[in-house]
């Protein structure tokens, strides 16, 4: 089995797979990593390990997990099933390439557009000659509602909410009705923008506002919130076969 380690700036998810079917999830503190992690490997025969961070891991966590398990750490150094086109590579972040190699790896004969709505919201693009192309980043949804009090006088930090219509008759509802109609008309229009130059286009939908945001988009979408997991573990399919 396969242990997937994705670690992000409070928390950390880790996912057990059997091949490419995941088999149970977990959601613990960044502090915790190394007790939970233990507890997963007596639990489950765990083969080899990969892991992704949105930072620099201390020397002697990894360390340690590679003492447990054999791990793996996503890098643009890997071998992917795609030409990365992006003019920058150094600077692509660990979870676009793992959602671009997801991409690939599900969809091989589509245009594919993963969307990632998140602390940011992600915009990757795959072709179906599997040549990354590039994408977008945009603030997400916490992040716009946090800038709008912080850098007013005036306006009160708000948590998510559906605008009950899109002109908002109180202050409330006229920050739903901007950051979340502004963010579902944002997303409409980078997936027409896509569909109007590429044919066969799939969408994903994943990240953590995925449950959110997916049934108020007018766009057909996968909404898959472990996209990044299953992507994640077919870097390290690819790379064990490899």
């Amino acid at each position: 089995m396969n242990l997937i380690i994705d670690i992000g700036n409070t928390r950390v998810k880790a996912a057990v797979f059997k091949k490419d079917t995941l088999q149970d999830l977990f959601i613990f503190k960044k502090s915790k990593i190394i007790s939970e992690i233990i507890k997963i490997t007596k639990s489950y025969k765990i083969e080899a390990a990969m892991l992704s961070s949105v930072s620099k891991i201390p020397d002697k966590n990894l360390e340690k997990l590679k003492e447990l398990i054999p791990t793996s750490v996503v890098s643009d150094e890997l071998k992917t099933p795609f030409k990365n086109l992006y003019s920058t590579p150094k600077t692509l972040g660990v979870d676009r390439i793992a959602l671009v190699f997801g991409a690939v790896a599900k969809y091989p004969l589509h245009n594919v557009l993963v969307i990632d709505a998140g602390t940011c919201i992600t915009f990757d693009f795959v072709n179906k000659e599997h040549q990354y192309l590039g994408g977008a980043i945009s603030p997400g949804i916490a992040m716009r509602y946090k800038a709008l009090n912080k850098f007013t006088a005036n306006l009160p930090l708000l948590k998510a909410e559906i605008p009950l219509n899109f002109v908002g008759d109180s202050t409330k509802q006229s920050i739903n009705s901007g950051v979340v109609n502004g963010v579902v008309q944002e997303i409409d229009g980078v997936i027409q923008q896509y569909k109007n130059k590429y044919c066969d286009l799939t969408v994903v939908l994943t990240g953590g506002d995925t449950n959110f945001l997916s049934k108020q988009l007018k766009s057909s979408i996968f909404a898959n919130q472990n996209f990044l997991l299953e992507g994640l573990n077919e870097i390290l399919i690819f790379n064990k076969d490899e």
